[in-house]
Protein backbone atom coordinates (compact mmCIF):
# COMPACT_ATOMS: atom_id res chain seq x y z
CA UNK A 1 0.00 0.00 0.00
CA UNK A 2 1.04 3.21 -1.00
CA UNK A 3 2.46 5.86 1.88
CA UNK A 4 -0.45 8.43 2.79
CA UNK A 5 0.16 11.83 1.47
CA UNK A 6 -3.03 13.40 1.29
CA UNK A 7 -5.45 13.06 4.05
CA UNK A 8 -9.22 14.08 3.62
CA UNK A 9 -11.07 15.50 7.25
CA UNK A 10 -15.22 14.86 7.04
CA UNK A 11 -16.50 18.17 9.25
CA UNK A 12 -15.01 21.01 10.07
CA UNK A 13 -16.16 20.81 13.85
CA UNK A 14 -13.80 21.00 16.93
CA UNK A 15 -12.70 17.35 16.22
CA UNK A 16 -12.55 17.75 12.46
CA UNK A 17 -10.37 21.29 12.54
CA UNK A 18 -7.90 19.56 15.35
CA UNK A 19 -7.03 16.53 13.14
CA UNK A 20 -6.58 18.93 10.20
CA UNK A 21 -4.50 21.06 12.48
CA UNK A 22 -2.07 18.04 13.55
CA UNK A 23 -1.87 16.24 10.44
CA UNK A 24 -0.87 19.63 8.42
CA UNK A 25 2.00 20.48 11.35
CA UNK A 26 3.13 16.38 10.84
CA UNK A 27 3.56 17.59 6.75
CA UNK A 28 0.66 15.59 5.36
CA UNK A 29 -1.80 17.26 2.47
CA UNK A 30 -5.09 17.90 4.22
CA UNK A 31 -8.69 19.32 2.54
CA UNK A 32 -11.27 19.67 4.95
CA UNK A 33 -14.76 19.22 4.31
CA UNK A 34 -17.81 20.20 5.49
CA UNK A 35 -21.52 20.93 3.85
CA UNK A 36 -21.27 24.74 5.34
CA UNK A 37 -18.69 27.29 3.42
CA UNK A 38 -19.37 29.62 6.68
CA UNK A 39 -18.07 26.39 9.15
CA UNK A 40 -15.22 26.07 6.83
CA UNK A 41 -14.55 29.29 7.41
CA UNK A 42 -14.88 29.46 11.48
CA UNK A 43 -12.89 26.39 11.08
CA UNK A 44 -9.40 27.57 9.54
CA UNK A 45 -10.09 30.84 11.56
CA UNK A 46 -9.55 28.26 14.80
CA UNK A 47 -6.48 26.59 13.20
CA UNK A 48 -5.11 29.49 12.77
CA UNK A 49 -5.72 30.85 16.32
CA UNK A 50 -4.65 27.45 17.59
CA UNK A 51 -1.43 27.40 15.54
CA UNK A 52 -0.41 31.63 16.55
CA UNK A 53 -0.74 29.95 20.30
CA UNK A 54 1.42 27.24 19.83
CA UNK A 55 3.73 29.75 18.28
CA UNK A 56 3.34 31.45 21.20
CA UNK A 57 4.22 29.12 23.53
CA UNK A 58 7.53 28.27 21.74
CA UNK A 59 5.96 25.06 20.61
CA UNK A 60 6.33 25.42 17.29
CA UNK A 61 8.38 27.90 14.87
CA UNK A 62 6.15 30.48 12.71
CA UNK A 63 7.34 28.56 9.69
CA UNK A 64 5.84 26.08 10.65
CA UNK A 65 2.90 28.28 11.29
CA UNK A 66 2.67 29.41 7.81
CA UNK A 67 3.44 25.56 5.97
CA UNK A 68 0.47 24.00 8.01
CA UNK A 69 -1.61 26.28 7.01
CA UNK A 70 -0.66 26.16 3.12
CA UNK A 71 -1.18 22.21 3.33
CA UNK A 72 -4.88 22.74 4.09
CA UNK A 73 -7.62 23.13 1.77
CA UNK A 74 -11.35 23.35 2.24
CA UNK A 75 -14.00 21.93 0.60
CA UNK A 76 -17.56 21.95 0.45
CA UNK A 77 -18.03 19.08 -1.37
CA UNK A 78 -17.28 15.72 -1.52
CA UNK A 79 -15.76 15.38 -4.72
CA UNK A 80 -12.83 17.21 -3.03
CA UNK A 81 -11.80 13.96 -1.10
CA UNK A 82 -11.59 11.83 -4.68
CA UNK A 83 -7.23 12.57 -4.14
CA UNK A 84 -7.17 11.66 -0.95
CA UNK A 85 -5.23 8.34 0.40
CA UNK A 86 -7.21 8.66 3.66
CA UNK A 87 -10.75 10.17 4.74
CA UNK A 88 -11.20 10.65 8.83
CA UNK A 89 -14.77 11.10 9.68
CA UNK A 90 -15.73 13.30 12.36
CA UNK A 91 -19.62 13.64 12.25
CA UNK A 92 -21.87 13.69 14.58
CA UNK A 93 -21.87 10.20 16.96
CA UNK A 94 -24.85 8.88 14.91
CA UNK A 95 -24.76 5.75 13.08
CA UNK A 96 -27.32 6.47 10.11
CA UNK A 97 -25.61 9.77 9.44
CA UNK A 98 -22.17 7.66 9.36
CA UNK A 99 -23.19 5.10 7.36
CA UNK A 100 -25.11 7.84 4.54
CA UNK A 101 -21.60 9.60 4.59
CA UNK A 102 -19.73 6.83 3.75
CA UNK A 103 -22.05 4.98 1.13
CA UNK A 104 -21.67 8.94 -0.54
CA UNK A 105 -17.87 8.97 0.11
CA UNK A 106 -17.15 5.83 -1.68
CA UNK A 107 -18.51 6.59 -5.00
CA UNK A 108 -15.88 9.46 -5.43
CA UNK A 109 -12.91 8.06 -3.48
CA UNK A 110 -10.32 6.27 -5.66
CA UNK A 111 -10.27 2.48 -5.15
CA UNK A 112 -6.68 1.96 -2.73
CA UNK A 113 -8.20 5.03 -0.30
CA UNK A 114 -8.01 3.99 3.35
CA UNK A 115 -11.47 5.45 4.91
CA UNK A 116 -11.53 6.22 8.91
CA UNK A 117 -13.54 6.74 11.39
CA UNK A 118 -13.38 8.79 14.47
CA UNK A 119 -16.45 7.39 16.67
CA UNK A 120 -15.81 6.45 20.27
CA UNK A 121 -17.97 3.70 20.31
CA UNK A 122 -19.92 2.86 17.18
CA UNK A 123 -19.22 -0.82 15.68
CA UNK A 124 -16.22 -0.39 13.00
CA UNK A 125 -17.75 -3.67 11.82
CA UNK A 126 -21.26 -2.23 10.97
CA UNK A 127 -19.73 1.14 9.87
CA UNK A 128 -17.33 -0.82 7.53
CA UNK A 129 -20.00 -2.89 5.95
CA UNK A 130 -21.60 0.06 4.35
CA UNK A 131 -18.64 1.01 2.24
CA UNK A 132 -17.84 -0.81 -0.77
CA UNK A 133 -14.00 -1.78 0.80
CA UNK A 134 -14.58 -3.22 4.37
CA UNK A 135 -10.74 -3.98 4.11
CA UNK A 136 -10.09 -0.73 4.16
CA UNK A 137 -11.80 0.75 7.04
CA UNK A 138 -10.71 1.78 10.57
CA UNK A 139 -11.23 3.23 13.80
CA UNK A 140 -9.17 6.08 14.08
CA UNK A 141 -10.52 7.47 18.03
CA UNK A 142 -8.80 10.91 18.42
CA UNK A 143 -9.10 12.42 21.82
CA UNK A 144 -10.15 16.02 22.45
CA UNK A 145 -8.61 18.65 22.01
CA UNK A 146 -6.75 17.16 19.39
CA UNK A 147 -3.76 19.18 19.07
CA UNK A 148 -3.06 18.98 22.92
CA UNK A 149 -4.16 15.07 23.82
CA UNK A 150 -1.45 12.49 22.88
CA UNK A 151 -3.68 9.29 22.57
CA UNK A 152 -5.31 7.72 19.50
CA UNK A 153 -7.44 4.22 19.52
CA UNK A 154 -7.08 2.36 16.70
CA UNK A 155 -9.58 -0.02 16.29
CA UNK A 156 -9.75 -2.68 13.82
CA UNK A 157 -13.19 -3.95 11.98
CA UNK A 158 -13.36 -8.13 11.43
CA UNK A 159 -11.94 -7.33 7.79
CA UNK A 160 -9.86 -4.27 8.36
CA UNK A 161 -6.69 -6.23 6.85
CA UNK A 162 -2.83 -5.67 7.82
CA UNK A 163 -2.09 -2.88 5.56
CA UNK A 164 -4.78 -1.02 6.61
CA UNK A 165 -3.76 -1.09 10.26
CA UNK A 166 -0.10 -0.56 9.12
CA UNK A 167 -0.58 2.44 7.53
CA UNK A 168 -3.36 3.95 9.90
CA UNK A 169 -1.25 3.57 12.73
CA UNK A 170 2.10 4.97 10.47
CA UNK A 171 0.16 8.06 9.59
CA UNK A 172 -1.00 8.19 13.36
CA UNK A 173 2.18 8.04 14.73
CA UNK A 174 3.59 10.18 12.29
CA UNK A 175 1.55 13.24 14.10
CA UNK A 176 3.16 12.38 17.15
CA UNK A 177 0.12 10.28 19.43
CA UNK A 178 0.52 7.04 21.55
CA UNK A 179 -1.87 4.66 20.05
CA UNK A 180 -3.67 2.02 21.97
CA UNK A 181 -4.87 -0.67 19.91
CA UNK A 182 -8.59 -1.74 21.06
CA UNK A 183 -11.17 -4.78 19.52
CA UNK A 184 -14.10 -3.64 18.05
CA UNK A 185 -16.35 -3.66 21.28
CA UNK A 186 -18.79 -0.97 22.89
CA UNK A 187 -17.08 2.46 23.96
CA UNK A 188 -13.76 0.49 22.58
CA UNK A 189 -11.36 0.91 25.77
CA UNK A 190 -10.87 5.07 26.64
CA UNK A 191 -15.23 5.78 27.15
CA UNK A 192 -15.65 2.29 28.69
CA UNK A 193 -13.08 3.08 31.25
CA UNK A 194 -14.29 7.04 31.69
CA UNK A 195 -17.75 6.26 31.72
CA UNK A 196 -18.01 4.08 34.83
CA UNK A 197 -15.68 6.79 36.65
CA UNK A 198 -17.90 9.82 35.56
CA UNK A 199 -20.94 7.81 36.49
CA UNK A 200 -19.22 6.92 40.02
CA UNK A 201 -18.40 10.64 40.65
CA UNK A 202 -21.81 11.12 40.11
CA UNK A 203 -23.04 8.87 42.99
CA UNK A 204 -20.11 10.44 45.04
CA UNK A 205 -21.86 13.56 45.13
CA UNK A 206 -25.48 12.43 45.30
CA UNK A 207 -24.59 9.88 48.32
CA UNK A 208 -22.51 12.85 50.29
CA UNK A 209 -19.44 11.47 50.34
CA UNK A 210 -17.79 15.06 49.17
CA UNK A 211 -19.11 18.44 47.69
CA UNK A 212 -18.51 18.93 43.74
CA UNK A 213 -14.88 20.76 44.53
CA UNK A 214 -13.80 18.02 46.50
CA UNK A 215 -14.10 15.46 44.22
CA UNK A 216 -13.07 17.63 41.42
CA UNK A 217 -9.90 18.33 42.70
CA UNK A 218 -8.91 14.45 44.22
CA UNK A 219 -9.92 14.15 40.50
CA UNK A 220 -7.77 16.39 38.60
CA UNK A 221 -4.87 15.92 41.14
Amino acid sequence: MAAIKTVGVIGSGQMGNGIAHVAALAGFNVVLYDVSADRLKSAMATINGNLTRQVAKKTITEDAHKKALTRITSSDSLDGLAACDLVIETAVEKEEIKRKIFHDLCAVLKPEAIIASNTSSISITRLAATTDRPEKFIGIHFMNPVPVMELAELIRGIATDDATFDAAREFVTAMGKQIAVSEDFPAFIVNRILLPMINEAIYTLYEGVGNVEAIDAAMKL
